[in-house]
């Protein structure tokens, strides 16, 4: 008995979708991967960066306070702590409104990953 043409055709196909949806599935990821390690280096030089900054920022602050204290002990002691206090607080309130700002204008994470995935989805689909 001869086999039909049509009725091997569906399973080459189907090995074809297949290995298709499995090249996809590898390249998103591998992409999601290299996003990941990249976006792992980043955020852990950002944070070694603002902790060494931080505590050099303090220790200029602390040494800068103490020398403006000092210098009005005498005079005005109360009105010299009283506008260092100020000032802080004005430079916290515009340290904390740039932060919130920063956290809601960051990028989507994986940006690369959803726009391939957009891609393939415009690609696959009528």
């Amino acid at each position: 008995m001869e086999a039909k043409p049509g009725a091997e055709a569906p399973k080459p196909s189907l090995k074809k979708l297949g290995g298709a949806f499995v090249g996809l599935l590898q390249g998103h990821l591998e992409l999601v991967g290299i996003e990941v390690q990249e976006e792992k280096a980043r955020t852990f030089r950002l944070f070694l960066l603002a902790g060494v900054s931080l505590i050099l920022g303090l220790l200029i602050l602390v040494g800068l306070s103490a020398a403006i204290v000092i210098a009005f002990w005498d005079t005005h002691r109360i009105t010299a702590i009283l506008a260092l206090c100020a000032v802080y607080a004005v430079v916290m309130g515009v340290c904390i409104s740039r932060a919130i700002a920063l956290a809601k204008q960051c990028a989507a994470p994986f940006q690369a990953t959803l726009e391939e995935l957009e891609r393939n989805r415009e690609r696959l689909l009528p």
